[in-house]
């Protein structure tokens, strides 16, 4: 009785049952649920923009600053307070100038600052030089005004004054100057490009936030006033100033949106050592050929314009509620499945093929229904990197150290002559071969034979031209026997070469040269195709006995 009870459990299984209760009053309870659940759900998701697929902003920016201004008894134009600044997306304005003119190579005063300051010679050391220097010191110690004294030094003299900048600032009248500032983006996942300069652009509008706020062109008073600093404080040791463009889009229909939002923010620390400057030099040589410059210590503004932001579009999540409501099963469904979702298939059905006129390996993943030379693929690498091994890089011509004897120990006295046959028909000129009369149509370079397999169906190009079995390299890399033996050598040095079955292995030899070659990777030895010509130039150079070759196999 146990027994069969315990044979009984084992032959059965449970599973859950559901009890369909008709009755309008649940029903209607039970859609109520389900709706509010329903609108809840959808209330969260168009909050939150979950609905949408999102990609980062690809950007360039170009600017164009304008305003010229007098002082200093000068004309200020672009081209003296604009300096190119080798940051990205940055531009430089000039607000304030210490200018130390006619310095030429003597011996001077140091700048009184505390280190240079002396009361006699022995405080001064001949060769010396501290890091806030100007120059290097001779060792005496000289008046410098009616207060200092110091170390004196062999420099472009007069020194460059240390002290503070003039304040007000010498062109402090650069606020009212203007930037018009064009930024392309792009959202490459949407194929979707766009320009800050409105269509119906007033090119006499200036940016303010809230009467112009898309207009392109900005007063730099009013950009350093949105970072809530003064201009007049700002412009007289100089800072950086970031100008932010912010691009978050929708490119919904319903809810479209793809406007810039620019914002303003002071970047350099107005407490901690503020400002930004640096130095330049312009040089003249004097009548007597002496040298001469004037030294410019700068202070300005820099901008940096930074640009970021998002896009986002719902079409991925509409086709998705499509793909799972109840017209899954249409026609436009299944396409879009097809689409969308990458099908895993047996490795053993994965093709690579490579044409010589095309710079990348190409990924046939679908079952054949027509001849692999036009089928259609995926790119795998778009530079593949071509090598041989180290076998087969030993070429008649190219290394000496592969010719001596030792490196072919076994060698026969007829298989120098053969060698010495083949260097000379490989250093005769190449010619271009007759096309064969019966190529295939789907052959562009006339050297392949018919075929009925689809997968065995490939040419060596995708156009018309040349056959690379026709090619100095073919020969030297793939055909030549010397090139081929040396390979088999390296790898077993104790190798008969008078063996019967050595044209074999130099004929599976060739293959793999042919695919290192022309596919730059071990990894796709096993599921490279060779084209027709060249499988049938090397299967003629050495041959099988019997002709009964296997071929590339499809699974």
């Amino acid at each position: 009785m146990g027994v069969s009870v315990c044979l009984e459990g084992l032959t059965q299984y449970n599973s859950r049952k559901y009890v369909r209760i008709q009755s309008v009053t649940w029903g209607c309870l039970k859609g109520f649920v389900y709706l509010t659940f329903a609108v809840s759900v959808c209330c969260i998701v168009m909050i939150f923009r979950l609905h949408q697929e999102e990609d980062e902003v690809d950007s360039s920016v170009r600017t164009s600053v304008k305003g010229v201004t007098f002082t200093n008894n000068r004309i200020w134009d672009t081209a003296e307070y604009t300096i190119p600044m080798q940051a990205t997306n940055s531009f430089f304005v000039m607000t304030n100038i210490i200018k130390t003119e006619n310095q030429l190579k003597r011996s001077c005063p140091e700048y009184p600052f505390v280190k240079a300051i002396c009361f006699s010679d022995n405080n001064c050391k001949n060769g010396s030089a501290d890091i806030h220097s100007n120059g290097i010191q001779t060792g005496r110690c000289v008046v410098y005004n009616a207060t200092f004294k110091t170390c004196e030094v062999n420099a472009w003299c007069p020194v460059q004054y240390m002290g503070e900048p003039p304040e007000p600032a010498v062109l402090r009248s650069s606020e009212d100057f203007t930037v018009l500032i064009k930024n392309n983006i792009q959202f490459p996942k949407f194929n979707y490009t766009i320009l800050n300069i409105p269509t119906i652009f007033n090119t006499s509008c200036t940016y303010n936030k809230t009467i112009f706020p898309l207009c392109p062109i900005f007063r730099l008073g009013d950009i350093v006033q949105e970072a809530k600093q003064k201009f007049s404080e700002m412009g007289v040791k100089g800072g950086i100033i970031a100008i932010k463009i912010n691009w978050d889009c929708n490119l919904d229909s319903w809810f479209y949106d793809c406007s810039p939002k620019y914002g303003f923010q002071r970047l350099d620390d107005k407490k901690i050592m503020p400002g930004f400057h640096f130095r330049y030099a312009k040089y003249y040589k004097l009548p007597q050929g002496e040298e001469q410059r004037t030294l410019y210590k700068v202070y300005g503004i820099r901008f940096d314009v930074i640009v970021f932001g998002t896009v986002a579009s719902a079409i991925e999540v509409v086709l998705s509620i499509v793909r799972y409501s109840s017209c899954g099963k249409s026609a436009f469904c299944k396409i879009y499945n097809r689409k969308k979702y990458e099908t895993v298939l047996n490795p053993r059905q994965v093709m690579y093929v490579s044409y010589v006129d095309e710079p990348h390996v190409t990924l046939i993943k679908e079952p054949l229904k027509t001849s692999l030379q036009h089928a259609q693929g995926s790119i795998v690498e778009s530079h593949p990197v071509k090598f041989c091994d180290a076998g087969g890089c030993c070429t008649s011509e190219s290394n000496e150290h592969c010719d001596n004897e030792e490196s072919e120990p076994m060698r026969s006295t007829e298989s120098n002559k053969n060698d010495d046959n083949e260097d000379y028909e490989l250093r005769q000129p190449l010619r271009q071969e007759a096309s064969s009369p019966g190529s295939p149509k789907w052959c562009c370079c006339g050297k392949c034979l018919p075929t009925q397999k689809y997968h065995e169906q490939l040419c060596c190009r995708r156009k018309k031209g040349q056959c690379i079995t026709t090619s100095h390299w073919f020969q030297q890399l793939v055909l030549s026997s010397r090139t081929l033996k040396k390979a088999l050598l390296y790898k077993d040095p104790f190798l008969d070469l008078t063996d019967g079955n050595i044209k074999n292995q130099m004929r599976r030899l060739a293959f793999r040269q042919y695919i290192h070659w022309r596919f730059g990777s071990f990894d796709l030895e096993d599921r490279a195709v060779i084209p027709s010509c060249c499988r049938w130039k090397i299967r003629n150079t050495y041959p099988k006995a019997g002709n009964n070759y296997t071929g590339f196999k499809v699974e």
